[in-house]
């Protein structure tokens, strides 16, 4: 067995019993990324030196036996988290020279425990696409079939850990940004509850519905990273106080568990092999002693509506900095002050994120907000009774990551329409604050990997890992062959 095939419980075991150095584990990776990215492109920027600093920092504290979880682990970071000294493009041109002075929470985390931080990997321009096709640097591609996307917005990110690029990656979820491409590429990825992670150093897309969250080959391997990067920040005033253990339900038996399937997720639109996938999954679980119970959710005809136009008048509002005058890009020659403005964002946006601009700028325009924006805060509530209602008899809810696998790519990319409503089973989670992740219970006639999404209660996010473990435990996955 490779190394790059073993999870991080196995390479903790390795690096403590001093089978290997992180130092030589970060290099192996490293010549793996020198070797295999360029069929890929998931990285744009590689931290060559900082990388092996930090392993030789991790090998002197792992001699000292004071390592902890992720001492010596190299990862990657989804390029829309703050790097202090490591350049942060979101993505985009707009960001193109932006070095920031300082790094995320969830990044201090890390480095705090001597983890590696093999590089920033690509994304879609400030976290607006599934497909990583609209990034300014590295359209990537996915590891199963080089000729598809890798899913988005954190398609590097689940690109980098699928070709064995990083043992993990941390992404971003606004609308599915880590669920999809997880589901896309083959690996398992999670939202945890909205709140558990510091949004500190996240490059805002929508704030209220921004998370931070793992991409790995398990849902060991994404709790053991959650319980490093979560917890209360007093730089984040959404960061919630309440701790969660991540791990504590790993291995329990799932008997008596009421697990729902809301009919709406199964319906038109959803292709049947995913349908198929996902429901045998259900099979699954019923002969671990789970309970099967099919329940509604009427609002999700109306999610993705009600989706896009509170995300988008939240970018809106965000993306207002970005003026050429306090940082990033800046055009040149411009005579007055409205042209450096208007010219800036011309040239310095691309086409996707100036449409999501245009949509939230108009939907808080006077005369539009109400019959737009707060009916879209209506629709919110009503999702949230109704997850609410479904919890209030069941353990967790089960439903397709996606409707259909990953896609070829320039096959829907110019269609806002079709891009937005590849959505459909993702976002609700999102509006509602949920934990959520994505495991892979299946592959189609093509031999693309389909995602099945467990979804669980606020705060209850070691139920939606124990779920998913227990399913993995007994699913044998396909790597994809490079």
């Amino acid at each position: 067995m490779e190394l790059c095939d073993k999870s991080i419980l196995e390479l903790r075991q390795m690096l403590d019993q001093k089978e290997i150095s992180s130092s030589e584990l970060t290099k192996y990776y490293l010549d793996r990324i020198n070797k295999i990215d360029g069929q890929i492109n998931s990285y744009i920027t590689v931290c060559e030196e900082e990388a092996l600093k930090t392993a030789e920092n991790a090998d002197n504290r792992i001699a000292k036996g004071e390592a902890s979880a992720l001492t010596g682990i190299p990862i990657s970071i989804k390029d829309n988290m703050c790097t202090e000294g490591i350049r942060t493009t979101c993505g985009s041109k707009m960001l193109g020279n932006f070095v920031p002075p300082y790094n995320a929470t969830a990044v201090s985390k890390l480095l705090a425990e001597d983890a590696v931080i093999l590089g920033k990997v690509s994304m879609d321009e400030f976290a607006m696409g599934g497909s990583t096709q609209t990034s300014y640097y590295k359209k990537t591609t996915n590891p199963y079939d080089k000729a598809r996307v890798p899913g988005g917005s954190s398609g590097g990110s689940a690109a980098s850990v699928a070709a064995k690029l990083s043992a993990a990656s941390l992404g971003s979820d606004t609308g599915g940004s880590i669920r999809q491409p997880a589901a896309f590429c083959g690996i398992t990825g999670m939202k945890p509850t909205y709140g558990a992670v510091s949004r500190f150093g996240l490059v805002a897309f929508a704030s209220s519905f921004d998370q931070i969250g793992p991409l790995a080959h398990s849902a060991k391997d994404c709790a053991g990273i959650l319980n490093v990067i979560s917890g209360h920040d007093v730089n984040d005033g959404t960061s919630e106080r309440q701790k969660i253990d991540f791990s504590s339900k790993l291995g329990k038996d799932i008997k008596g568990l009421k697990l729902a399937l809301p009919k709406e997720f199964f319906g038109d639109g959803i292709d049947e092999s995913v349908k198929s996938a996902v429901l045998k999954a259900a099979a699954e679980y019923e002969k671990m002693g789970a309970k099967i119970v099919e329940v509604s959710m009427p609002s999700l005809k109306y999610a993705i509506a009600a989706y896009y136009l509170i995300a988008s008048a939240e970018a809106s509002s965000n993306l207002a900095r970005y003026d050429g005058i306090k940082f990033g890009y800046c055009t040149p020659d411009a005579k007055t002050y409205d042209e450096r403005i208007t010219r800036t964002r011309k040239e310095g946006f691309g086409e996707e994120v100036k449409r999501r601009i245009l949509l939230g700028t108009y939907a808080l325009s006077s005369g539009y907000y109400d019959a737009y924006y707060k009916k879209a805060l209506y629709v919110q509530q009503k999702i949230k009774a109704e997850y609410k209602g479904i919890f209030d008899t069941c353990d967790a809810i089960i439903t397709p990551t996606a409707p259909t696998t990953a896609y070829k790519i320039g096959e829907i990319e110019g269609d806002p329409v079709k891009m937005y409503l590849a959505d459909i089973c993702t976002v609700t989670v999102n509006i509602a604050g949920l934990p959520a992740l994505s495991t892979t219970c299946g592959y189609d006639n093509a031999g693309m990997p389909i995602g099945m999404s467990v979804v669980g209660k606020a705060f209850d996010d070691a139920t939606v890992l124990q779920v998913a473990d227990a399913f993995e435990t007994s699913f044998k996955r396909i790597n994809p062959k490079l």
